[in-house]
């Protein structure tokens, strides 16, 4: 459907306007989905943050725990899920 990790991350952009709702579904799934670049699932999780931010803290854990994303992105999540657990 999309050809590549962006195009999803777009089309999830451009629903966060028409339903928030499905949009913080579709961050998340982005966000979770281990076979999406490093940089996508993490801009996906502070897209998420924006729109639902309860539904951001499991996102941004699944991608610091991960230990194939790269180290500075692991760190960016665990940075963003710290920012999250201050504001909650």
């Amino acid at each position: 459907m999309y050809e590549d990790d962006e195009g999803r991350l777009a089309a999830a952009e451009q629903l966060a306007e028409l339903d928030p709702g499905a949009a913080a579904a579709a961050f998340s799934a982005i966000a979770r989905d281990q076979s999406v670049g490093d940089e996508v699932r993490l801009s996906a999780a502070e897209q998420l943050a924006a729109v639902h931010p309860r539904a951001a803290a499991p996102a941004c854990l699944a991608i610091a725990c991960d230990e194939a994303v790269g180290d500075e992105v692991r760190l960016s999540a665990a940075e963003q899920l710290a920012a999250l657990d201050a504001s909650a």
